[in-house]
């Protein structure tokens, strides 16, 4: 846990205070004056780091108290670059720290002697500590930004290449759509329109066209897929209108299956409650294509009390049915979104052999 700037400088105030308390007689008001000034300009360390060393200074000079001095000298290393100016700034307080300053004067160290030379080394290593220690703050801190620079920078590569791969694989499924798909749809809807033009039987006629129709609507479909596919998210893409209960009486007419629509619902529902609507009577009539063939189906929805009642009835299929493939995720599906809508959906064979599907949501008209 990081500690808070003010708090910090109010802690090393009150540590320098204790150095003058303890170094600095009360009787000596010049020196008392020194030390006191270069207490109150620690609070200026981080925005005047060369003021406050300058102010600092005199302490050393004429005082044993020599923390303030050290601490501005500290926080002058952590915040500049400059080796030299750093260098001479210790040399300065290991002169300052050596010289015996009375008020007519000085005295400095006699070199000489043993004793004053193993002070002068201690003043020396004394200047120097602060500025390695502000040194190596500084590059701690530099290497950090670095760091999460560096982080930044991989994490950035990662999504470009994670953009890049998805991009490589929507081109590929864009060309299998464009180039398998499209295509058996649309020989689908010629074959269906040939037979449609070429048959004479009423209900042939009917099937054909139906099955061209679908065809030519799921044409359009991939079309627009194939696009959104190809865009590969570099610009924004006109959503495919989204259906609604008021697209119910094409799809029955559409779907190729006789089928008897009765609907007794408010004027407005929630758009989600109509797509679900639409889903799973799109679903069930699906599955009457390709599971009971020849079969007749019931559509019934109806909204009473607050709640949607969507029910799906087929018939026995009159015909075998003929081996379809499909992922079997449809009704899967369907559950999925009548959960998320906090409604149940049910499914299940009837007595006289064919399959029912209801769906049961709760609504809000409005």
């Amino acid at each position: 846990m990081r500690i808070r700037p003010a708090l910090l400088d109010a802690a090393l105030v009150a540590v320098s205070l204790t150095d003058v308390w303890v170094h600095v007689d009360t009787d000596e008001r010049v020196r008392m004056a020194c030390a006191l000034l270069a207490t109150a300009s620690l609070t200026l360390r981080r925005r005047l780091p060369w003021l406050t060393f300058l102010l600092t200074l005199p302490t050393t000079l004429f005082t044993d108290a020599v923390f303030a001095t050290l601490a501005a000298l500290y926080t002058l290393a952590s915040l500049t670059r400059r080796r030299l100016p750093l260098a001479c700034c210790a040399l300065a307080v290991a002169v300052c720290d050596l010289t015996a300053w009375s008020w007519s004067t000085p005295e400095f160290a006699d070199l000489s002697d043993p004793f004053d030379l193993i002070t002068l080394t201690y003043s020396l290593a004394t200047a120097a500590a602060p500025v390695f220690l502000g040194q190596l703050v500084q590059a701690r801190r530099e290497l950090s930004l670095r760091l999460a620079e560096i982080s930044q920078t991989r994490e950035h590569e990662r999504m470009l290449l994670a953009q890049r791969v998805l991009a490589q694989e929507r081109a590929a499924l864009a060309r299998e759509m464009h180039d398998v798909v499209s295509h058996q749809v649309s020989l689908i809807a010629v074959r269906a329109g040939v037979l449609q033009v070429g048959s004479r039987d009423p209900q042939t006629k009917e099937a054909a066209a139906t099955i061209r129709g679908l065809s030519v609507q799921t044409l359009d479909e991939l079309r627009h897929m194939v696009g959104v596919l190809r865009a590969g998210g570099s610009r924004p893409m006109e959503l495919t209108p989204q259906p609604s209960l008021s697209d119910l009486p094409r799809l029955v007419d559409t779907s190729g299956i006789k089928a008897d629509l009765r609907t007794d619902l408010p004027e407005e529902l929630p758009p989600p409650v109509q797509r679900a609507v639409y889903r799973t009577v799109q679903e069930a009539l699906t599955n009457v294509r390709k599971h009971a063939p020849g079969a007749t189906a019931t559509i019934h929805i109806h909204h009473q009390d607050g709640s949607l009642r969507a029910t799906v009835i087929n018939t026995a299929p009159r015909h075998p049915a003929l081996p379809l493939p499909g992922a079997h995720h449809g009704l899967i599906g369907l559950h999925q979104r009548a959960e998320l809508l906090g409604g149940t959906l049910t499914a299940g064979p009837t007595a006289g052999g064919g399959y029912q599907l209801g769906l049961h949501l709760p609504v809000e008209q409005g």
